[in-house]
């Protein structure tokens, strides 16, 4: 009696399968970074509106205190940053891709101009 398998896939390791992406930047304590900068199209034509608006648009910049890790829905460990801003005395917490180093700043800003801004 012969034995012939008809499925001849290798099996694949499951680390393989997992997908692992290369972090754009490395964050240690004492690190100097600035909130990510992103387009701020402000669509309005009423000066008064764009005044409010444009009080909340300020470029914040701190330093890193502390690195903590969650969970999230998929069980991935997900970083965040616990950052002291310069205008705040107590530090907040932020997900690393709403972060930048200050250094990187002036390069990101151009990538994310806004025509007519």
């Amino acid at each position: 009696m012969h034995l012939v398998f008809l499925n001849t896939t290798l099996l694949i390791p499951t680390t393989a399968i997992t997908m692992s992406t290369k972090r754009q930047f490395d964050y240690n304590i004492g690190d100097r970074v600035a909130e990510r900068p992103k387009p701020h199209g402000i669509y309005t034509h009423n000066q008064e509106t764009r005044q409010r608006i444009a009080q909340y648009r300020n470029q914040r910049y701190g330093e890193v205190v502390g690195i903590n890790y969650k969970k999230n829905s998929a069980g991935a460990n997900q970083r965040f940053l616990l950052v002291r801003w310069d205008h705040l005395t107590s530090p907040t917490e932020h997900a690393t891709a709403r972060i930048c180093p200050a250094s990187e700043l002036e390069r990101l800003t151009k990538e994310v101009i806004v025509p007519g801004e």
